[in-house]
């Protein structure tokens, strides 16, 4: 099919995938709550797709590939778990746009595949472009606010001036433990909510709750997210969870999240330019350190399951490239623009050992996928700055062929049946 053909026809089209069908009805079931395993299954089938629910069905995206090859893949690799499927990194005003596009991007994925759950993203970061949207009445309401026509105010979203971490340019940090960080917050889960979310991550917990003792300000957000969810998620409810430094957040022993999530940190191989490994203990990473308690859904674990990605942080530290660098980075690199960069039949052996490498040392854990990340190659390197897993075809021109290798490595590795 050819890549400029679009419109109405394709949109059509795009609505016609067959349903897939379940690999065992009761591996991916859930309402009101899940279960450990269940839980389990849909990790184990996770991958990163930033951002994969704002494209515009009925075009190319701005990289030039066809949204609908994006479905053909999670669809073809048999994904259950689609990280960070609409997100927004300080650009606020283009949030109406995004959820009109999700929306009919969520309506294709889930006619396609029902079991599919797709993850937003909520950040530790906020701009004054917040001040575009409009505070909806029932959120005002909500939290005992002034039922009165305003915009939310990023002022009193972000932490106090001289408190909290430093502003990123003319970007601000939000402050949990602020009436109107919690309704901001709110306003995001519950209208991702709306357009078929079923998972939301919360970014850095720790930047955002240095003013908020005993995370009371996190547990009054998160309890009225879940309460929405009860009532207006596909299935009842919403898995939650957060980047935390220090294995996880537990009060009064119960977890403030669903479960955990980590980037890798990848180790640097000494005297072996552009080698990496993993290892237990390097870095903050969270191997052998998931805490656990009782659960949101009822359940309690000694540990809770996590997933550990390929994370984005940043660019190339130095010039040329290939001198060990300071942690957490890789050769100078993040890990996706480290892992997109290596050669295409060294990323995919690399991707076959961290999948063992992760089951070995650590039961809790699972490999989130790399499907779809801005890279970082950095100034004066010559590199793609987005990786995307698809097999590289006219739809999607600069795909990496990591595609095949995923579904091959989940195809060898069958899920139990509960």
């Amino acid at each position: 099919m050819r890549r400029t053909a679009f419109g109405v026809l394709v949109f059509v089209a795009a609505l016609s995938w067959p349903c897939v069908r379940p690999v065992a009805a009761q591996d991916f079931h859930f309402d009101n709550s899940i279960s450990r395993p269940v839980l389990d299954n849909y990790l184990s089938r996770a991958i990163t797709m930033a951002g994969m629910l704002q494209d515009d069905l009925s075009k190319q995206n701005k990289r030039g590939v066809d949204p609908r090859d994006n479905v053909r893949m999670i669809l073809n690799i048999h994904a259950k778990f689609i990280g960070r499927s609409i997100l927004e990194w300080g650009t606020e005003k283009d949030l109406a746009t995004s959820l009109r596009n999700a929306k009919v991007m969520a309506d294709v994925i889930h006619k396609a595949d029902p079991e599919i759950i797709l993850q937003a993203a909520e950040f530790e970061i906020v701009s004054p472009d917040v001040e575009t949207i409009t505070v909806p009445k029932n959120i005002l309401a909500e939290f005992g606010q002034p039922v009165v026509d305003r915009k939310f105010r990023f002022d009193q979203i972000i932490y106090p001036d001289g408190q909290g971490p430093p502003r990123k340019g003319i970007k601000g940090v939000p402050d949990m433990s602020r009436v109107e960080t919690r309704m901001w917050f709110y306003y995001l889960a519950t209208s991702y909510i709306d357009v078929g979310v079923e998972a939301i991550h919360f970014g850095q917990i720790g930047l955002m709750d240095q003013n908020d003792p005993g995370h009371a300000g996190w547990i009054d957000m998160l309890t009225r997210v879940r309460e929405y969810a009860h009532q207006h998620a596909r299935r009842h409810f919403v898995l939650c969870d957060a980047h935390e430094s220090h294995g996880g957040v537990v009060e009064n022993g119960k977890t403030l999240f669903d479960f955990h999530s980590k980037p890798l940190r990848i180790e640097e191989v000494p005297g072996h330019p552009y080698q990496g490994t993993l290892q237990v203990g390097y870095a903050d990473s969270l191997y052998q350190r998931s805490v656990g308690g009782m659960t949101p859904s009822g359940w309690s674990a000694d540990h809770l399951p996590y997933l550990v990605e390929f994370d984005n942080f940043g660019g190339q530290m130095h010039d040329p490239p290939g001198r060990p660098s300071k942690r957490p980075f890789v050769w100078g690199w993040d890990e996706i623009t480290w892992f997109g960069l290596l050669p295409e039949q060294d990323r995919n052996a690399w991707l076959r050992y961290a999948w063992n490498w992760v089951r070995q040392n650590d039961p809790n854990g699972h490999l989130e996928m790399p499907g779809s990340r801005n890279m970082v190659p950095g100034q004066g390197f010559s590199g793609p700055d987005w990786f995307s897993a698809n097999m590289r075809s006219a739809a999607c021109p600069q795909g990496f062929n990591t595609e095949e290798t995923i579904k091959e490595i989940w195809e060898s590795n069958p899920l139990p049946r509960n």
